[in-house]
């Protein structure tokens, strides 16, 4: 069998007009009908378009009769003798994903059909998509590195991606719900990392797009499935008003940029919950549904008695029911586990709208964040809920895909996560609510571990993407709901561990968001927002988490569970 080298394809340039697009036959791969890879394109507008074909010429025929591929002016031919369907397919996808996440060009692909599947040697294609993509920069039809691309937020958000089975079931109940009913209340049910909010930004980009069939001949089954019902969709309710709320202000921001950056999508698209009030929409999705706020320990309660003014409800209205008034269709992504303060709308309320007749549930399972797969989520979770020693066959940590480690010295912590950083970008320290902000207003550190001055997230938001310095820790509001390739997790004194009772404590002493602590009487409930501040911390990291921990007996009691450095 002969040996597929990454750098054996050839790239050819050619003017896309009907006077010289014959010339592609030139082109021996693609004369003699052979998979190839295209990317039309014109730099005075940035617009492009990337697609695959057996029959290159009448691909081009039938782009060149499209309104907007028509105007495009010149396109490359990326062919291979090595090429088969499956590989021109992933090389396709590939150069989707990372062009849109590189900002040179606005793509006018849809986001159906995103090929992810396993194949002979697909591993070794993406060494050849890599030299492809590295051919394209010295052409600057591309600018940024894959490295770059794979940790920025419109790469991670992007709504040009593969689905897991699961996620492409959730869109076709999702649709047929939509087709079906004149209203509907859904819940998105799944852990930290199954992907939610991807899937949320996926979906608003598949409504949005007017697709033409021609583009997707080697649709089929499901795939093809959903096209058709999002097509009966938009041919039956005409022009969807479709808003994203995302209660989190820093998350928000990003996501709002991600949406500048694509055909189709607006940056005013994605909201908070005090916006819905300006419009009528036919869909709200909510990111991060458990973090909608209640009038409970909040920053403006005269704002938030307005807006239940404006909606017709007393004091007790929450953001959840000016979504659920201002909408005909709600779909909540809702995680109970990373509600993180008492200013949250109480769990119960959402068991009640669930339990509803009318209410449907979509259910998402597979892990797609932590290379430690949902064995990891569920070892954080009875760890920090204290159930692996009383649950037969519970024990430590072990993965090979996973890099698990609790530090008791946190110089040898920061080096550890400086070195990730330098491999692998987006490493970051965080911890939990243990000391006071005094550097927001003085040049004294926030916390001193070990000799090393910590201080406080300097900006409120999008922190993840403004620093690098690993001795500035990120708190819950600025860290919920991004990834992190490793992530650096300080357990404050406000969490301990009582050796008698086999539990974990809480010390309100030692507890410092004065917002996440109204109204709590029953220290069981801090007990519970503390807990689930502490999992989602853990739930960031991408490839590991390094840990380190203030009191003793929580560092044994994680000991027994985890390797120590």
């Amino acid at each position: 069998m002969e040996e597929l080298i990454p750098t054996d394809f050839v790239i050819n340039k050619y003017l896309f007009d009907k006077l010289y697009i014959s010339q592609i036959e030139d082109d021996y791969y693609t004369q003699n009908l052979y998979p190839i890879v295209y990317i039309l394109y014109d730099l005075n507008t940035s617009i492009a378009y990337v697609g695959e074909s057996t029959s290159a010429l009448s691909r081009m025929q039938n782009h060149l009769a499209h309104p907007e591929k028509s105007k495009l002016k010149y396109v490359y031919i990326i062919s291979s003798k090595t090429f088969n369907k499956s590989a021109t397919l992933d090389i396709e996808s590939n150069l989707i994903k990372y062009m849109v996440a590189d900002e040179t060009f606005i793509l006018l692909n849809g986001n159906a059909g995103i090929a992810d599947h396993n194949y002979f040697q697909k591993d070794k294609y993406f060494q050849v998509f890599e030299n492809i993509w590295e051919n394209l920069k010295l052409e600057k039809v591309v600018t940024k590195n894959i490295l770059d691309i794979d940790n920025s937020d419109l790469f991670k958000y992007s709504p040009y991606k593969s689905l897991t089975q699961d996620q492409h079931l959730a869109i076709r109940q999702y649709l047929n719900i939509l087709l079906n009913k004149d209203t509907s209340t859904v819940f998105v049910e799944g852990s930290a990392g199954t992907g939610k909010t991807v899937l949320a930004v996926y979906l608003i980009k598949l409504l949005l797009t007017k697709f033409d069939l021609d583009d997707y001949e080697d649709l089929e089954g499901d795939t093809l499935q959903e096209l058709e019902l999002v097509q009966t969709i938009q041919a039956k309710k005409e022009e969807l008003v479709i808003g994203l709320v995302v209660p989190m202000v820093s998350l928000r921001k990003t996501i709002k940029e991600v949406f500048k950056n694509v055909k189709g999508l607006k940056a005013n698209m994605v909201i908070g919950a005090s916006e819905v009030l300006k419009k009528d929409y036919d869909v709200l999705i909510v990111d991060e549904a458990h973090r909608l706020r209640r009038r409970f320990g909040i920053t403006n309660y005269r704002s938030h008695d307005k807006n239940n003014r404006a909606f017709g409800l007393g004091e007790e209205g929450t953001e959840l029911d000016w979504i659920l008034k201002s909408s005909k269709h709600q779909l909540l992504f809702y995680d109970q586990a990373q509600s993180i303060r008492p200013s949250d709308v109480d769990k119960n309320y959402f068991l009640e709208l669930k339990n509803l007749q009318d209410t449907e549930i979509i259910r998402l399972t597979s892990q797609l964040r932590s290379k430690g797969g949902v064995d990891y989520i569920d070892f954080v979770d009875d760890l920090l809920n204290t159930r692996l020693s009383k649950l037969e066959g519970k024990g430590e940590f072990k993965s090979d895909q996973y890099d698990l480690k609790i530090f008791d010295y946190l110089p040898d912590l920061i080096n550890e996560l400086k070195i990730k950083e330098k491999d692998y970008g987006l490493c970051r320290m965080m911890a939990g609510y243990s000391w006071k902000w005094v550097s927001k207003e003085s040049d004294i550190p926030d916390a001193v571990i070990d000799g090393v001055e910590l201080t406080w997230n300097r900006v409120p938001h999008d922190w993840i993407n403004s620093t690098d310095d690993l001795n500035e820790i990120g708190c819950i509001h600025t860290t919920q709901g991004y990834d992190l390739n490793y992530a650096g997790v300080i357990f404050g004194n406000e969490i301990k561990y009582d050796k008698d009772s086999g539990e974990i404590i809480i010390d309100k002493a030692e507890y410092y968001d004065s917002k996440g602590m109204v109204g709590i009487s029953d220290i069981e409930v801090l007990k519970d927002y503390i807990i689930n501040i502490y999992k989602t911390l853990m739930y960031r990291g991408i490839k590991g988490v390094y840990i380190y921990i203030c009191d003793k007996g929580l560092r044994d009691y994680f000991n027994k569970f985890i390797g120590t450095q």
